[in-house]
Order: structure tokens, then sequence, then C-alpha cells
């Protein structure tokens, strides 16, 4: 196969490319920059014990027109799309521009190429009492207010949910080949604990260790959700090349403990005491509100939105995954190693 993937130089990208390349598969990474950006990613996917032999790139950019791609490519079998533009307090057009323009001008790439697009969304569009709750109208998508939207939950969230529904629409009506993968948040490797700094749990954990959590975000029931980053790799390559994949995958693992409990479990290897009260998240988003607050608690009232008492339905990606072999690693000793990382980073002990 011959894949274009976009986001191919994030976390979760050239984790995905050293999964395909293993495999022999081409994969072409889209690049603003591929004279200096090309090498180090295939330093990297060799590292992950990926064929940088099979890596090659392909100039391109999410914001500009036509992806600023070469006016011919090869004939591509599959296109991954995880390129997006992340921040908190992220400025809702620059999210619109890249998030949602960007991944519709994907979705026409694949269309063009009559190839299969694997689209990398997030695990809440499937917690249909929240989309209810911020104002999207699931049946009607067309119909939602998403300037309101984007007001309540921040450019950031707004602009791949928004991306999600746009993507589908545009499938739907071209009749594109779509997978649609949904990740929880991104946990370390299940053997090295590797843990990119930009991810939220490395966020979290870094807040732990500094001693900026007395408090335990929501209920003994909130739960972070968590997928460990190579097992979610290997997801996205099954989709990318399976045969008949499911068109939507929910990506995380159901065996995440409570944030209470994970809290406990992270401290054990940072040599912190974990805290054991809660604060109710709605309390919490106020106080993070206040000037300076956030910035100095590295938390931002948005972050707040993925720690939620949902549950989810997990029964059709579990028979996928065991269809292909493809178990998740136990989470408890993913979120170990991720704090074994996470200390190695900071040199044994967290900065003052």
């Amino acid at each position: 196969m011959t894949v274009l993937i976009t986001g191919a130089t994030g976390f979760i990208g050239r984790h995905v490319c050293a999964q395909l390349t293993r495999n022999n598969h081409r994969v072409l990474a889209m690049l603003r920059n591929p004279q200096t950006q090309l090498a180090p990613l295939r330093a990297r996917v060799e590292a992950l014990g990926g064929n940088a032999d099979c890596l090659d790139a392909v100039t391109g950019d999410l914001d500009q027109p036509g992806l600023g791609l070469p006016p011919t490519l090869p004939r591509l079998s599959a296109i991954v799309h995880l390129g997006a533009r992340f921040a908190w307090q992220l400025d809702a057009e620059a999210a619109r521009r890249t998030n949602v323009t960007g991944s519709l001008a994907v979705a026409a790439l694949a269309h063009s190429q009559d190839c299969r697009l694997v689209f990398i969304s997030g695990f809440m569009l499937e917690n249909r009492e929240h989309l209810r709750r911020v104002g999207i109208d699931q049946e009607q998508p067309e119909r939602t207010d998403w300037s309101r939207v984007y007001h309540r939950v921040g450019g950031y969230e707004a602009s791949k949910l928004e991306a999600a529904f746009q993507v589908r629409g545009y499938a739907a009506e071209h009749t594109l080949a779509l997978v649609e993968v949904q990740p929880a948040t991104v946990a370390g490797h299940s053997d090295t604990g590797e843990l990119d700094a930009a991810q939220p749990l490395f966020a979290l954990l870094d807040n732990l260790a500094r001693g900026r959590m007395a408090l335990v975000p929501g209920t003994p029931a909130h739960w972070l959700p968590l997928v460990a980053v190579d097992h979610l790799a290997g997801l996205i390559a099954l989709a990318t090349t399976a045969s008949e994949p499911p068109p939507r995958l929910l990506a995380l693992d159901p065996a995440t403990p409570n944030l209470r409990e994970l809290l406990a479990l992270a401290a054990v290897g940072l040599g912190r005491r974990p805290p054991r009260r809660f604060i109710p998240i709605p309390w919490l988003a106020a106080l993070l509100r206040l000037p300076g607050l956030a910035a100095l608690m590295n938390t931002y009232p948005e972050a707040l939105h993925f720690i939620q008492p949902t549950r989810f339905d997990t029964t059709t990606i579990a028979a996928f995954e065991r269809q292909h072999g493809l178990l998740p690693p136990p989470m408890a000793e993913v979120i170990r190693c991720s704090v074994a990382h996470y200390l190695d980073r900071r040199g044994g002990r967290p900065s003052p």
C-alpha cells in the first residue's frame, strides 16, 4: 500500500509511520519542510522499529489551498489524517482554518484518489449527552449554531467536533470510504512509557509532581479515558490496511481507572501524596477563569470537558481487536511506565 499521512511528525504520527513501514507499506508524510523534517522523522521511525526506507515525504500544509500539494501525486491506497492544530484557548478562526477546512480538503483529496480516508477525531463524539449539552444538533448537524459551541468548549474541541460532522457529511455525499478512529487521551508507550511533553497526560503528571493537585476534579465516578500510544498506532494501522474495518473505532481502554485511582497510582511512582478529596468540576472551571490562574496551575477550563462520568460501549472495537490479535496492554502498567518516563525526562525528579 501507499499511504499519505498528515501529522506524521507528531507523537501519534511517528508511531503510525513505524507501524506501517514495519510491514513494508510505503508511507508519504505530508510535511511543510521535507528538506529539514524528513531526516529526523526517518530516524525516529527507525528508533521505533519501523523501516525508514519505506518512508518518504511530500510538501503540503493543511492551511494552504489544495493543501499546498504538488500537482501530481502517486496513486494512494489510503490517507491517514492525523494533522491538527492543538492548543488550549486556541483562536476559533485559526482552529477552523486548520482543523475544519483542512480536514475537508483532505477528504476531497481522498475522494479524488478514490481511496480510503482514516480520519482521527476524538472519543467525545460518542458522548451523546455532552454533544447535546454543548448545543450540537446530532440529527441535523448543519443546523448547529457552531459559534455557540466554540464559545462553550473552546476552539480546539469545537473545531474537532465540527470537523468530524463535516467530514461525515462529505463522505456520505460523495460515497467516500471513511473510517473514523476516535481516540481517548493518549498515554505513553506500553513498554518504554514514552510520552510527549505536549500531551495532556504529561501535563497531568507534571501538575501532580509539582504539588498543583490538592483536589480531584469531579466525583468518584469521573475518569479520564486513556489509550496507550503504541496500541492506538496499531489500531490506526489496522484501520488503514484491514479489508473491512468498522466505520467507527472508539479507541479507549475501558479498564482505565477512575481519576482518583489514576492519580493515586501515578503518585506512588512520583513519590507524592495523592489527592483524595473532590472538587466539583463547575467550581474548578470557575476558579480557573480567574485572571492568570489557569496558566499558573497549568490547567485550562477546556481540558476539564474530557473528564467525564460517562462510560462507553466498546463492543465493536473489542471484537475488531480480537479478530486481528491486537490486545490492549494493562492500563495500570502503561500509567506506571508513563510516570517512569516523565521522571526520566525530569532527571529523576520534577523541576521546582
